[in-house]
């Protein structure tokens, strides 16, 4: 299991370039000195369960901690979730939009498949612009994008969501008590 972490650390390492793109959704101090990408699909449950402990890491270490969205849409259905969420962030509300869509996850994601004309429903009551939302959601460019992030997660070998990555560092052993660990150590290490 340590030769499989040291080839994990090695990978993410070389390919430290590909973790962030300049396009990708970032919440928290563009100075912190620890960043937390995620690679996550909006129909996970264990993505919403771990936003809320994402958050509460952030509050806990104000001005410390950068979070970097990247999707990976696994789940049946989602890809067409992302690309609604990809165009709420060319409206500069993905992060509302993903708070919507975890808030509402068990209307639309329904036996681990999502639902995206019932997310659209949901998208009715907030402030997005859903006429120009639909039609960013068709673009190529938001199409392209999820492409890039998916071609990424797997040079990082990231298969399942969340996958995530502090300081370019893999977390090997899933969990919230390992992720608040690597966390906490990068801190330490950084502050």
């Amino acid at each position: 299991n340590k030769q499989k972490a040291d080839d994990a650390s090695a990978n993410a390492q070389k390919n430290d370039s590909i973790l962030e793109r300049d396009y990708s959704p970032t919440i928290g101090d563009k100075n912190a000195k620890v960043t937390i990408v995620e690679f996550f699909d909006p129909a996970c449950e264990t993505c919403k369960a771990f936003s809320l402990f994402l958050k509460q890491a952030m509050k806990a270490n104000p001005g410390k901690i950068r979070l970097v969205m990247r999707y990976l849409p696994l789940h049946q259905g989602s890809d067409e979730v992302v690309k609604i969420l990809e165009a709420a962030n060319q409206q500069n509300k993905f992060w509302e939009i993903l708070d919507d869509a975890y808030a509402s996850q068990s209307s639309w994601a329904i036996h681990h498949a999502a639902q995206p004309q019932l997310f659209w429903k949901i998208l009715a009551y907030t402030k997005l612009d859903i006429e120009k939302a639909k039609q960013d959601a068709k673009s190529i460019a938001i199409a392209q994008r999820i492409q890039q992030d998916i071609s990424d997660a797997r040079q990082l070998n990231v298969t399942k969501t969340p996958g995530f990555f502090v300081n370019g560092k893999p977390l090997i052993n899933f969990g919230y008590q390992p992720l608040k660990e690597l966390i906490e150590t990068e801190i330490r290490s950084n502050y």
